[in-house]
């Protein structure tokens, strides 16, 4: 009896299978290349739409639904960049940002590179915040010719901020020792496995008050504010955006179509297409879709030390 079972199940799996659209399956870490969609308006002149979203990292990411590595903020940004140098159509850029900023680096990077699409192009670069564009993400925004949020967003957070575990009373409860042999007593400062001394922690503010100033004055260059008032904005909090507004950080408030509209003006072109680049199994149907959100914190969870433009309450 099992066995006549057995072969009826097999042959409506076979069944089945015949009348199925055949599905290519890989199994290798291809990744295919970007495709474009229009995903608002209509014409031959475009407006490129790019995320700048979760935490902006030079580092590949891996999705809560698949093992498969994707590409960090950075290095989706300039893929797209580049296809966009080569399609004269592309007339504005609009960066959408929802992200609470992310490392040092990866975010001055993401800014140089939006500069210089700019100069290279002579695109004007739009950038819109919708939740969030807080510290790296305000940071990289400040590459664009104007900045407008959602009536509900929340940015700011001009500041740095260092992540680090200090392990040393956990490991004398159970017992564990470290032991450190460096070239110089100053080679292992920072480690998880031993207390700040004063000079070392003297040391490290003296690098955050470094990265801080190349902060402001990156703010002071984009927009155009006087030093001293961008130094009182700069203690690290967040603003809405009726606040930024009235701060001089952002150049509006508009929900997302309006800000498309005033992209248009701003490249002075009339009719245009939206346009976003996306990879075959992504979903894009109009102006609001979104690849899901992947959780990522980036380095913030390695050990060692790292300098971080971020909001991350």
């Amino acid at each position: 009896m099992k066995k006549i079972v057995c072969v009826a199940c097999a042959l409506m799996l076979l069944s089945f299978l015949s009348s199925c659209t055949l599905l290519k399956i890989s199994l290798d870490e291809e990744t295919l290349p970007l495709t474009e969609r229009v995903v608002s308006g209509e014409g031959k002149d475009k407006i490129l739409l790019i995320d700048i979203s979760g935490f902006i990292s030079s580092e590949d990411k891996t999705s809560i639904f698949s093992s498969k590595k994707q590409l960090g903020v950075l290095a989706l940004v300039r893929e797209q960049l580049d296809r966009a140098r080569s399609d004269r159509n592309v007339k504005a850029l609009m960066l959408r940002i929802n992200s609470p900023g992310g490392s040092v680096t990866a975010s001055d990077m993401l800014y140089h590179e939006i500069k210089k699409f700019k100069l290279d192009t002579g695109v004007k670069v739009f950038a819109h915040v919708m939740d969030m564009g807080t510290s790296g993400a305000y940071y990289a925004a400040l590459s664009a010719d104007r900045i407008t949020a959602q009536p509900t967003s929340v940015t700011g957070s001009i500041g740095v901020i260092m992540f680090r575990i200090d392990a040393t009373g956990l490991m004398q409860k159970i017992g564990v020792q470290a032991f450190e042999i460096s070239s110089g007593e100053k080679k292992g400062m920072g480690s998880p496995f031993r207390q700040f001394s004063a000079e070392e922690q003297s040391i490290f503010q003296a690098m955050i008050n470094s990265l801080q100033g190349r902060f402001i004055s990156t703010v002071v260059e984009e927009r155009k504010l006087p030093l001293d008032k961008v130094k009182k904005l700069a203690d690290g909090r967040i603003y809405t955006s009726q606040e930024a507004l009235a701060a001089g950080l952002i150049d509006g408030i508009a929900y997302l179509d309006e800000a498309v509209d005033q992209t248009k003006k701003l490249a002075n072109i009339g009719q245009a297409s939206v346009v976003t680049y996306f990879r075959p199994g992504e979903y894009r149907t109009n102006l609001y879709s979104m690849n899901l959100i992947n959780i990522d914190t980036g380095g913030m969870m390695q050990p060692g030390v790292t300098f971080m433009y971020v909001w991350w309450p």
